[in-house]
């Protein structure tokens, strides 16, 4: 099975000169809890509710003023829309990740595949389970 299949198309994205404000409401308006970064076609980066809370939140960043590139992850993972469902599961889990971006073969993001995708769609429900057991376990903290 290949990841056209089961991937969510039509992604709401934001800009890097966005605020987070903007994209926390986006989110909020979306209930989801991690949007892609895009120029124009172009994935540059992810942004999560929690990249929101701790690169700017924790440290008194005004969300108004704060831009979403200030605390996006740059050089996201992503897989194509071709890909082996079973790959991009492996790379969730080693990767520690619960959502992929997808790229169609001109590298412009066409859609997300999510840890959820594959556990709905699965015909192996081993390799769901331990992929969810890679992406949950705890890793060192960050204290630095």
């Amino acid at each position: 099975m290949q990841i056209r299949e089961i991937m969510t198309r039509d992604v709401e994205v934001v800009a890097p000169g966005d605020t987070i404000q903007r994209a926390a409401k986006l989110m909020d308006e979306l209930n989801v809890g991690v949007l892609p970064v895009c120029e124009g076609p172009k994935l540059v980066g992810m942004v999560t509710d929690r990249d929101i809370t701790v690169r700017a939140t924790s440290v008194g960043k005004a969300p108004g003023e704060c831009k979403v590139a200030e605390v996006m992850t740059d050089e996201p993972r992503y897989c194509y829309e071709d890909d082996v469902v079973s790959d991009v599961s492996r790379l969730m889990g080693d990767m520690q990740i619960r959502r992929v971006p997808v790229l169609d073969g001109s590298d412009h993001l066409i859609g997300i595949v999510s840890l959820g995708d594959i556990a709905t769609n699965s015909d192996r429900p081993q390799t769901v389970a331990d992929t969810l057991g890679q992406v949950s376990e705890p890793s060192a903290p960050d204290r630095g």
